[in-house]
């Protein structure tokens, strides 16, 4: 994946002779795209970094997760008991 993506339509950018209006609705077209776009990664962020849900979703990964650290902190502390 690019870091610049495609542009939705052909770029009417210093191209001589357009006229007021049509820059103003060229300004318009992208201010409405800028506008969609960041509110979707508003959304894409409150999705990522809503905790209770990626939990829900992540319950089994999170048991093994934790299971895994509690074995390691036991080995460890038997290791050390034995010293």
């Amino acid at each position: 994946m690019s870091a610049h993506p495609e542009p939705t339509r052909p770029s009417t950018v210093g191209m001589p002779g357009r006229s007021a209006a049509e820059i103003r609705r060229d300004i318009d077209a992208h201010r409405r795209d800028l506008g969609r776009s960041v509110e979707a990664l508003r959304g894409r962020v409150t999705e990522l970094t809503d905790w209770r849900r990626q939990v829900r979703e992540h319950r089994r990964e999170l048991a093994i997760g934790a299971a895994a650290v509690g074995f390691a902190i036991g080995g460890l502390m038997a290791l050390r008991r034995r010293r």
